[in-house]
C-alpha cells in the first residue's frame, strides 16, 4: 500500500483511526491505468455470507468517467462469485452523489445510524455546506 492509496482512502473515510482499524483486515483492490491509480475499493467481511464494501475512493482528477460505478459493480460480481449473498454499504446522509450512485447500482437503504459521525469521529464532517451526523446503511441482495 503507497501513500497515495492511503490518500485515496481518508478522501474516502477522512478518519485515519477508522481506516487503520480496517484497512489491513479488508480485500483490496484499485483500479490503475498507464501505472496512474485512479481508484481503491475495500471489502470486509461482516456476517456469514454477507460483505461491506468499507471504503472506495476515485481520484480527484479521474471522477465523473464512471469508474465508482465501474468499481461497484466488481465489487457485486467478485461477491457473487466469492459466494457472498448480500453486499452491505454505509455513507453519509450528506453525501447525495453517492447515495445516488449506490441506489443505482442496486442497493436499497435498510437502515440510519442516527448519529454515526457524531459519536465516531473527532472532527466535524461538513459536506455539501451541511454538517454530517447519519450514515445511511444500504444492502443489495444477490441472486
Amino acid at each position: 500500500m503507497t501513500e497515495k492509496h492511503y490518500q485515496l482512502f481518508l478522501e474516502a473515510d477522512p478518519s485515519r483511526k477508522i481506516v487503520d482499524n480496517y484497512v489491513n483486515r479488508a480485500y483490496q483492490f484499485e483500479l490503475v491505468d498507464d501505472n496512474e491509480l485512479l481508484s481503491v475499493l475495500l471489502l470486509l467481511d461482516t456476517r456469514p455470507e454477507t460483505v461491506e464494501i468499507v471504503n472506495i475512493a476515485v481520484d480527484e482528477m479521474a471522477r465523473n468517467q464512471g469508474l465508482g460505478e465501474k468499481l461497484i459493480l466488481f465489487a457485486l460480481d467478485w461477491s457473487k462469485k466469492h459466494h457472498y449473498r448480500t453486499v452491505e454499504i454505509g455513507t453519509g446522509s450528506t453525501s447525495f452523489a453517492q447515495l445516488y450512485l449506490y441506489q443505482k447500482c442496486g442497493f436499497r437503504v435498510v437502515n440510519i445510524d442516527r448519529d454515526f459521525f457524531v459519536d465516531n469521529y473527532d472532527e466535524p464532517i461538513i459536506e455539501n455546506k451541511l454538517l454530517l451526523k447519519d450514515m445511511i446503511r444500504l444492502e443489495k441482495k444477490l441472486n
